[in-house]
């Protein structure tokens, strides 16, 4: 062994490459700068693998990177000791460097060889620009999905809301109707006696005023107890089979009247709707209690709207006597203020009201969705898109329901019989 790499390195026997060129200048000239270009640029591009790999750490099958740094720096090397036999013939060291040369390249090889399944494994950009866009498509059905959900919790929300609020009015007007049909049958004794006591006066007599005062009073609060039964659905009501339109025309001239010259009426009666059974005297009393508010709510004038409509199916749905295919939509719209969704909420309750004291008695609206539901039909407040605020009095095209007595089987007098559930039907 020591014998084979003595004989190798002796170079006494030997002549350089440059004899083989007979020294000719173009040849060598020739040799030394294409070797040297060469080896340069093998020496340059082993550089630039060491730099892309330590910089991208992630990078896969790294350590091929390096393997093909020193295969490519052997060969470089080849190049430089090419120029160097050129005039010294080193051949040996040549020799060693080629040797070193070949066992880097056929290892390089062999892995590469071996690397090439795992390699054609890896994914191409197209496929991978395609999972890019499958995974944003996936992305993309998952936010529906979720704006879908939060859509239906709020939906939830919404009808758990309306839930509340229709057990809340319900229990309200159970309180509601036998409070106020107890309180009326007192009154009624009150009113009699006073009546009593009157008849038995002298026309002289210093008491007759007081009596007459009394009997004011008691009939003002006859009146809010009637109120009160309106909006617990135990009024006595005559319905009878009316055309609303008819109704709405005649009525137009007293609501002129009322508002005042500030504010604009004007009507939007569909043609053709079918006639509903209603009181014809309540339900000019809910216009114009609707009116009224709405006159309130526009100080500075304004435009209050008596619109009629054929009822839609959705609204068919939830009206108090059950679903109904037929029936109309009374709306009275003003161009007021309009109403937040909290007192929206609320403005059918009893005693509720915005106005100052002793300006209102939170019973105007109350006694408009007492008479709605009595009727068998609904009343919703709506806020307008534009503001102003939307009241809709929803009636069925059915037969004419029974007085209200007759329906809750309650006596003339005493404690008055629980009321059939009142229900809240959303805008």
């Amino acid at each position: 062994m020591f014998e084979f790499l003595r004989k190798l390195w002796e170079v006494d026997s030997l002549a350089p490459h440059g004899i083989c060129l007979l020294w000719r200048p173009e040849l060598i000239w020739t040799h030394v700068v294409a070797d040297t270009l060469i080896a340069l640029a093998y020496f340059s591009i082993p550089g630039a693998l060491a730099t892309f790999v330590s910089r991208r750490p992630d990078i896969v099958f790294g350590w091929m990177f390096w393997s093909f740094a020193v295969f490519i720096t052997a060969c470089g090397a080849t190049h430089l000791l090419a120029i160097w036999t050129l005039w010294v013939p080193d051949y040996g060291v040549e020799a060693l460097v080629k040797a070193v040369t070949a066992l880097a390249s056929v290892a390089t090889a062999i892995a590469l060889w071996k690397l090439l399944p795992q390699a054609l494994a890896l994914p191409s950009p197209t496929q991978l620009r395609r999972a890019n866009e499958e995974l944003h498509a996936r992305i993309l059905e998952r936010d529906r999905a979720l704006a879908a959900l939060e859509q239906a919790t709020a939906e939830q929300r919404r009808t758990e809301a309306l839930l509340r609020q229709s057990q809340k009015m319900e229990a309200i007007g159970q309180l509601t109707g036998g409070v106020a049909h107890d309180f009326n049958n007192l009154l009624n004794v009150v009113l009699a006696n006073l009546e009593r006591v009157e008849r038995r006066l002298a026309p002289d007599s210093p008491l007759l005023s007081p009596v007459r005062d009394a009997m004011t009073g008691a009939e003002r609060a006859a009146a809010v107890t009637h109120k009160l039964l309106a909006f617990a659905r135990k009024q006595p009501l005559s319905p009878v089979m009316s055309d609303v339109n008819g109704l709405i025309g005649a009525f137009a001239e007293l609501l002129r009247g009322t508002i005042g010259a500030r504010i604009r009426l004007q009507t939007e009666l569909a043609p053709d709707l079918p006639q509903v059974p209603i009181d014809p005297n309540q339900f000019e009393n809910a216009i114009l209690n609707l009116a009224v508010n709405a006159r309130d709510a526009m100080p500075k004038g304004g435009v209050l709207t008596l619109a009629t409509r054929a009822l839609r199916p959705e609204e068919g749905t939830g009206l108090a006597g059950g679903p109904a295919e037929k029936g109309l939509v009374v709306e009275v719209r003003d161009t007021g203020a309009g109403m937040s969704p909290e007192v929206a909420a609320r403005a059918f309750e009893p005693f509720f009201t915005t106005k100052p004291l002793g300006q209102g008695t939170g019973l105007g609206l109350s006694q408009v969705f007492g008479f709605a539901q009595q009727s068998g039909g609904s009343a919703v407040i709506v806020i307008g898109p534009q503001g102003g605020t939307i009241v809709r009095l929803l009636f069925p095209a059915r037969a004419a329901p029974a007085p209200a007595a007759a329906q809750a089987g309650e006596p003339p007098t005493g404690s008055a019989a629980l009321p059939a559930g009142l229900s809240w039907a959303g805008a």
